[in-house]
């Protein structure tokens, strides 16, 4: 999932677990794979938290942030893209 988010918002695999904030396409695409980690593939807040290096209440800001902005025909796109792919990737798994 990493790998791709990362090649969409065109940013290094590093940036997304940062210590930093990063600049906004940074923080987006962080925001972006934590929800794709909570919400498409069902891991908790905490375990999404640590996997990007961040609080359980910093994961559920993020899918908030990514909640409001779905109108976005866009950013629509991107998560349908990562969700899919992260989809066909899980299903693939023996």
């Amino acid at each position: 999932m990493e790998t791709v988010v990362t090649g969409l918002f065109g940013i290094a695999p590093d940036a997304l677990r940062g210590r930093t904030r990063g600049d906004r396409r940074t923080a987006l695409a962080r925001q972006t794979a934590m929800y794709v980690a909570h919400v498409g593939l069902g891991l908790t807040r905490a375990e999404t938290g640590r996997m990007f290096a961040r609080d359980r209440s910093t994961v559920a800001h993020a899918c908030r942030i990514i909640e409001e902005r779905r109108d976005d025909p866009m950013l629509d796109l991107v998560l349908m893209a990562v969700e899919n792919t992260c989809g066909a990737r899980e299903g693939s798994r023996p």
